[in-house]
């Protein structure tokens, strides 16, 4: 389960190496460098969008408390260009705020007044789109003496002036012609800027790159999963690969294996700097497909999908791992948020990680030796193992749970958005505890049966699961049921005792990240539009403030002339809004506003009044096409269009609910759009290459359909008849 390469004792006694010797003084700004982002300063600037290189999300403010925080109102708001998903945390220098957007843009503002500085549009190819698993978002960007850092949807990481916002280079990560996407937050560390990126869902094989900070010139780079081909990569992981990993995986090729899609293995989020080891840790993604029996042939570990890998930051080279999730067949990635703490173990102090990934299991790892030093779960009712063993850190499995084994259709919790998402989570030294954003989202799995899912395909999910299998059934009650099950959860988590010391509810999932600070705080957003405050030791609610529309990101905070603001952005959109369908419950009914938010003790300014939404009247076109051809639509809306638009075609108020579209009464004008690629500009491309003519028309006939069963039960269900708030 561990391995390690070279004498990692050696890296506990090396000494803090931060970033050049030097700090480099631009106008206007405080040089941000490894010395500062290695504490994070006096909590002034929300430098990085962890904080710290810790990234614990926790400032050492206190001017906003406990004792004040409900008067807490709105400074100052700015709305934001495009209508997807906001999923970055503003990060804040001298008085200065840098967020990035949808589509990879980048703003600037006056942290004080709202005033825009200056903005960056990349001209993402909107046709980039059908590549990102989950949304066009971007979590954030990253500063260093001087520089804005971040990566697009195609695969470029940028540096910008950070005064003026000018372009001062561009490095192509990733191939044009990948499925790769790249939506999480650089890191800078030591003047080397490390990017990951996502797409193991569409076939690609996971790696990390470190760029020159000053450059752009490309330093090393690091794979996670082996060459197909079986060759060293000239790459950072090529001794690892060769002595360790290649060996848990396959040997003999299968069609659709690991060879065929690249293995996964993308690490799309977290990868943090430990400044006193001098260690990089990334998160690893889950493998592709995600059926481990089509993946690997049901053999092997398959590292290093699903691992905490540590590397050395100067070179890339391999230090140690620990899987979590050995032969991942359920999308539980390791891509989660990272902290770094110490801990009092037997009386010593230990250097450990916090982690809660995908699979719903918590994990303090020591930071030394790469040692799981205990697992226990965070939410409840997980079905895929009852826990860990401590002596071989491996997961005690359900067999049930290995659906590419019993060919039996399998009821998960966790799903495959798993029990904690991307949204961050966040420490608080002084109450020990962790605030964990917790899904309760259930779901299915089963091998393929469809024709349409037992191979690879250009365009889509490759799961090696029956997707199509995702719909759900013509019941009312179940349909309720599901709702019903579908919740979310604040948990604070006491990593000294493996249990929650405290929890909130919350009716919908998808809920945002937390941030705490010394002022006894943690503040969360919720799906529901409500930005709240509660105390960081008992979970009491002190504010509950409505933005009107869905928070997903975590929040920062900074000071400008003495007084202390809380900067966040609301929207709607990453992966569970555009593939809840109607588990997406209270939520659908909220608006999309895509907007900063800035607040302040004693804010005055209001939001704009929301416009009147009247109740939708369902109209359906009149039903076409024989049961047959229907339920060819349905396995074929399920496989290509159910990550965008949901399945049974209930759409959650991000991307059109194809429902309500004008297209479906219209045979050639839904041609147009789905086999001839008239709106690609708006990221909806041509399907042609993975559907038919006479295949659209069947799954035009599908979506109306369930237009006619939306006009008959969504009143019941509380759907799409209900206006928005």
């Amino acid at each position: 389960m561990i391995k390690k390469l070279g004498p990692v004792a050696a890296a506990a006694a090396l000494m803090v190496m931060t970033g050049s010797c030097q700090k480099t003084d631009v106008p206007g700004f405080v040089a941000i460098d490894g010395e500062y982002l290695t504490t994070g300063g006096d909590g002034s600037n929300w430098a990085m969008t962890g904080f710290s290189y810790n990234e614990q999300r926790h400032s050492p403010l206190t001017q906003i408390n406990a004792d004040n925080v409900k008067d807490l109102g709105i400074a100052w708001f700015a709305d934001l260009p495009d209508a997807r998903g906001q999923e970055a945390t503003p990060v804040v220098v001298d008085g200065k705020m840098f967020v990035s957007t949808a589509w990879s843009k980048v703003l600037a503002f006056d942290a004080k007044t709202g005033k825009s500085l200056w903005s960056f549009d990349p001209e993402v190819d909107k046709a980039r789109g059908v590549k990102a698993c989950c949304d066009v978002v971007n979590r954030g960007v990253a500063f260093w003496k001087g520089s804005v850092f971040v990566g697009t949807i195609d695969g470029r990481l940028i540096s910008l002036d950070a005064a003026t916002g000018k372009q001062l280079w561009s490095a192509q990560t990733l191939d044009l012609e990948s499925n790769g996407t790249i939506t999480g937050v650089p890191r800078v560390v030591k003047d080397k800027v490390v990017i990951g990126f996502g797409g193991a869902e569409f076939g690609a094989r996971g790696y990390v790159t470190a760029y020159d900070a000053a450059t752009g010139k490309q330093a090393w780079r690091f794979y996670t999963t082996p060459n197909p081909k079986g060759e060293p990569d000239g790459a950072a992981s090529d001794e690892i690969l060769k002595t360790a990993a290649t060996k848990t995986w396959s040997a003999k090729p299968k069609k659709g294996d690991w060879r065929e899609s690249g293995g996964g293995g993308t690490v799309w989020d977290a990868i943090v700097y430990d400044a006193e080891l001098d260690q990089l840790y990334l998160g690893v993604g889950n493998g592709n497909p995600w059926n481990h029996g089509i993946r690997s042939n049901g053999e092997g570990d398959n590292l290093f999908l699903s691992s905490i890998v540590a590397l050395k930051p100067d070179t890339g080279e391999y230090v140690w791992h620990y899987q979590e999730t050995p032969a991942e067949s359920w999308d539980y990635t390791a891509t989660q948020p990272i902290i770094l703490a110490t801990e009092q173990r037997n009386g010593k102090d230990v250097k450990v990680l916090y982690h809660a990934p995908k699979n719903g299991f918590f994990f303090t790892i020591d930071r030394v030796s790469g040692k799981m030093l205990s697992a226990n779960p965070f939410i409840d009712g997980i079905t895929w193992a009852s826990g860990y063993d401590l002596k071989t850190g491996r997961p005690i499995e359900k067999p049930e749970s290995r659906y590419e084994k019993t060919g039996k259709l399998y009821m998960a919790n966790p799903s495959p958005l798993g029990a904690h998402n991307w949204h961050p989570m966040s420490y608080n030294p002084a109450t020990g505890l962790v605030y964990i954003p917790a899904l309760y989202i259930g779901a299915a799995y089963l091998p393929p049966v469809a024709p349409n899912e037992m191979e690879r395909k250009a365009i889509g999910f490759n799961t090696g699961g029956a997707m199509a299998a995702a719909d759900l059934p013509d019941d009312t009650n179940f349909v309720k049921a599901v709702k019903a099950a579908t919740k979310g959860k604040l948990v604070a988590f006491d990593p000294r005792t493996g249990k929650a010391k405290w929890t909130v509810d919350h009716p919908a999932s998808w809920n945002g990240g937390t941030m705490t600070t010394a002022g006894n705080l943690v503040f969360q957003g919720t799906a529901l539009g409500e930005f709240r405050a509660y105390a960081a030791d008992t979970g009491k609610q002190l504010l509950n403030l409505n933005v009107q529309s869905g928070v997903l990101s975590g929040a920062s905070t900074y000071t400008v002339d003495g007084e202390q603001y809380v900067a966040f952005l609301t929207s709607k959109g990453g992966a569970f809004p555009l593939v809840s369908g109607y588990a997406g419950s209270a939520s659908s009914a909220v608006p999309n506003i895509p907007r900063l938010i800035v607040l302040k003790l004693g804010g005055k300014v209001a939001l704009p009044a929301l416009p009147e939404t009247p109740a939708y009247v369902w109209d359906p076109p009149a039903k076409f096409g024989t049961a047959a051809d229907i339920a060819a639509g349905q396995s074929n809306f399920q496989r290509y269009c159910l990550v965008c638009h949901g399945p049974g075609a209930v759409g959650n108020g991000v991307l059109p609910d194809l429902r309500k579209s004008a297209a479906i009464a219209d045979a050639g004008t839904w041609k147009s759009v789905v086999i001839e690629g008239v709106l690609k500009g708006n990221g909806m491309v041509s399907f042609a290459s993975v559907l038919t003519p006479k295949e659209a028309e069947q799954m035009r006939a599908y979506v109306i359909s369930r237009v006619h069963y939306a006009k008959t039960h969504d009143a019941g269900l509380g759907g799409g008849t209900k206006p928005a708030r």
